[in-house]
């Protein structure tokens, strides 16, 4: 997670892109917000997308569009890779959206029981997949579509 972090960094600087963070109190920090591993936090993220690593830029690269063509909830989603150690601290959210079945698998071992149950999680196919077959780009619109209701109340 740190690499890519450190890889968007890098992006963003060579394309003259100043990020901004909105603020929520005095000193806000992204790392702020309370993983799902510790305890259920009082404030949610609005969606978190789970992707496998070790995705090509073309394969990110279309994930992004997607979810920015689809709204600015899914946009601006926090996004987790699942590598051989899981994914590590998860957010609270009010959705995820998982990218594979191996990532469902990691979800549902780093995710408390109630945190999931609360949640909407929906499953499409990977990146890799997406990218060759139609059909799997069908099946992510009806994924990100059946997210409506759970985002416009976010």
């Amino acid at each position: 997670m740190v690499a890519a972090t450190d890889r968007r960094q890098r992006l963003l600087k060579v394309m003259g892109i100043t990020p901004w963070r909105l603020r929520t109190g005095p000193v806000a920090s992204v790392t702020e917000a309370a993983p799902a591993n510790d305890a259920v936090a009082a404030a949610q993220t609005t969606c978190v997308v789970v992707l496998p690593a070790g995705a090509s830029e073309r394969e990110l690269d279309l994930v992004g569009r997607a979810l920015r063509a689809y709204g600015p909830a899914t946009g601006r989603a926090a996004r987790l890779e699942a590598g051989e150690r899981g994914l590590g601290e998860i957010p609270v959210a009010k959705a995820y959206i998982v990218f594979g079945e191996a990532q469902a698998r990691a979800l549902g071992r780093d995710l408390p029981a109630a945190v999931m149950s609360a949640a909407q999680i929906v499953l499409v196919d990977t990146p890799a997949t997406i990218l060759a077959d139609p059909a799997a780009k069908r099946r992510l619109w009806n994924g990100l579509r059946t997210l409506g209701p759970t985002l416009r109340g976010a």
